[in-house]
């Protein structure tokens, strides 16, 4: 079996913990995964000026796997937009494909399941639009909510 080259990015928060019991996990199947570990996130902010330095988007695009952790959407000097939604935007990763299958003879509540999710990642609610706390456009956005009652619907 051929060796397959993995970006990994473990995140930052609780990212690094998630990210090594997943490699137990991963490397217990026996698959032969050489992982290149680059950082993204909040941590990276000081040496790179960016959560996502541009070297983290060509090993993506090199090795066309990526596992990540988890991470933190705001730095601790301020806001930034999210990893995950800059690498959309820099990968053009339109669509987020989560293959779904039961195993035999584990338990599951379903057996015969064997489906894949589809679902768009850079439109809509996945784009990335974000408001920075505290700009006009912020307020007057919370306003226009507020004013029209988004949320309540009738009965």
């Amino acid at each position: 079996m051929a060796k397959h080259t993995v970006t990994l990015i473990p995140g930052d928060g609780i990212g690094p913990e998630i990210t090594t019991a997943m490699r137990r996990v991963v490397e217990a199947t026996g698959v032969d995964i050489e992982w290149e570990v680059v950082e993204a996130g909040a941590d990276v902010m000081e040496k790179y000026g960016t959560p996502l330095p541009e070297h983290v988007i060509e090993s993506v695009r090199h090795n066309k796997v990526r596992h990540q952790g988890t991470g933190h959407h705001a730095g601790r000097n301020g806001f930034f937009r999210s990893v995950n939604v800059a690498l959309r935007k820099a990968l053009d990763l339109y669509t987020n494909l989560r293959p779904a299958f039961s195993i035999p003879g584990t338990g599951a509540r379903y057996e015969g399941v064997d489906l894949v999710i589809v679902r768009e990642n850079t439109e809509d609610l996945y784009a990335g639009v974000e408001f920075e706390e505290g700009k006009p456009e912020t307020l007057e956005l919370i306003d226009f909510v507020e004013a029209h009652g988004a949320g309540h619907h009738p009965a």
